[in-house]
């Protein structure tokens, strides 16, 4: 079997960061509809990212969005490693944005599978 092109590699890319980008839009949107305040979203640190940053009252939600064909495959792509370092990030905003400190910290997920549907939102998907 042949390799991809460097140039079909960077299709392949380029459409998983839209679609990315697409569920993360998607999630945040939602996210409001159910009363939730969007604090950030995008947040990077070389340890760490947090898709989506969310407030509702005394609690502070970290929020990775999972965009895939089907659920399942979503609820998959979460690891430990990748758990350990949005909570890692998560630390780093709190401190840096003091007014957040003395907050509850919850961890959830958007599962996304297509744009005519709801994402899956699971509430305290990890501590």
């Amino acid at each position: 079997m042949a390799h991809p092109s460097k140039d079909a590699l960077k299709r392949k890319r380029r459409r998983a960061y839209i679609r990315g980008r697409w569920a993360e839009f998607l999630g945040a949107g939602l996210l409001r509809l159910k009363g939730y305040h969007i604090v950030a979203r995008g947040y990077r640190k070389p340890f760490g990212e947090i898709d989506i940053i969310a407030r509702r009252g005394d609690l502070l939600i970290a929020v990775e969005v999972k965009a895939r064909a089907r659920i399942t495959d979503a609820a998959d792509a979460i690891s430990a490693k990748q758990r350990r370092r949005i909570s890692r990030a998560l630390e780093a905003f709190v401190m840096e944005r003091p007014k957040f400190n003395g907050l509850n910290v919850r961890f959830d997920v958007l599962l996304v599978t297509s744009a005519w549907r709801l994402p899956h939102h699971v509430v305290a998907a990890w501590e």
